[in-house]
């Protein structure tokens, strides 16, 4: 099966009544959990993007606590599960704004993670990679806010 285009999905969706419009997102929410994660942000903490940050924030701290630090290699394992976790959030939020202050709050984490990230190359990269992705995002902000974000990227790169 060949999926429709975005511009025949929104003719079509635009042709439908309340109630089936209603259905159908019931009906795509049972499929996959993202769905369902993007649903529930849209509908409940969209409009309190403070409290979604905080959660997410939240999550990060139990999830950096869970990690199994006898090897680096679940360690690795680990990290890039939860950055993976934390970019399908900031995909949620879509606030360039809110991905900044993730990415800087895990980047903050991962240099006071013990075991130091400094004695495993392949963590040494991801963290340099996302302090790199930062800058890049932080230059398109507005200009207070890049002040503010560029004092924490240079706290981060001490």
């Amino acid at each position: 099966m060949k999926a429709a285009s975005l511009k025949e999905i929104k003719t079509e969706l635009n042709q439908r009544s309340t109630q089936e419009l209603l259905e159908l997102c019931l009906r795509l929410s049972k499929f996959k959990k993202e769905n369902k994660e993007l649903l529930t942000y849209l509908l409940f903490e969209s409009e309190d993007e403070e409290a979604f940050i905080q959660s997410i924030k939240t999550k990060v701290d139990a999830d950096f606590e869970t990690i199994n630090t006898k090897t680096y290699f679940y360690i690795k394992k680990s990290i890039r599960k939860i950055l993976r976790e934390l970019k399908k959030f900031i995909r949620y939020s879509q606030n360039k704004e809110t991905e900044v202050e993730l990415l800087l709050y895990f980047c903050e984490k991962l240099k006071d993670f013990t075991p130091s990230i400094k004695r495993n190359t392949t963590l040494t990269n991801l963290y340099k990679r996302q302090i790199d992705y930062i800058s890049k995002k932080v230059k398109t902000l507005h200009e207070d806010l890049q002040y503010d974000y560029e004092l924490e990227l240079e706290e981060l790169l001490k």
